[in-house]
């Protein structure tokens, strides 16, 4: 399944012709030395901003165009994890920043895009910062309600649970970036 998108689309867009919709049909494992290979070989400040997209903390993306080159993917995602753990609060709110907030398909349901709105913006008044979910597990379709359902349950968290909440969906958010990034390779 595509990995959520650091600045969503629509449903229904085109996928362009050098990203494939969904993983191989065979099931078989994405080899992703090609693009890591490519990644490690590029100039740090390309690194950073490529990095800068999987997370929008400067502290976070500078730490890991620093630490290359990464052996395996394996490696790389435990780099990320890593230096997610160690973000301090100020890390967190430059990257929550840079993220857009879910939404719908212009074509939604305007009751949807509504519901969304407001959901959001409950969100944002009681913790200050945009809402963040990795979607990786769910199908487009699914979105919509995972959102909504996620934002009415951490709605109910007091400040310090919503902030580790979130801190650890940037994490995983970045993860899926940045095994992303690795499958789409050199020049995509």
């Amino acid at each position: 399944m595509p990995v959520q998108p650091r600045h969503p689309v629509p449903a229904d867009a085109p996928v362009p012709a050098e990203a494939p919709a969904v993983p191989p049909a065979d099931g078989a494992p994405v080899d992703h030395a090609v693009g890591l290979a490519h990644f490690n070989s590029l100039p740090f400040a390309a690194a950073e901003a490529a990095f800068l997209e999987c997370c929008g903390s400067l502290r976070w993306a500078h730490r890991m165009a620093a630490h290359r080159p990464y052996p395996d993917l394996g490696a790389l995602l435990a780099a990320s994890d890593e230096a997610g753990y160690d973000l301090a609060p100020s890390d967190i709110a430059e990257a929550l920043a840079t993220e857009p907030a879910p939404c719908l398909h212009h074509d939604a349901p305007r009751a949807a895009h509504l519901a969304l709105r407001a959901a959001h913006a409950a969100y944002e008044s009681r913790f200050g910062h945009a809402f963040v979910i990795c979607l990786d597990a769910y199908t487009p379709a699914q979105h919509v309600d995972q959102v909504l359902a996620g934002i009415r349950v951490r709605l109910t968290h007091e400040v310090d649970e919503e902030r580790a909440v979130t801190a650890e969906e940037l994490r995983r958010l970045a993860r899926s970036r940045i095994v992303e990034l690795m499958t789409a390779g050199p020049g995509q």
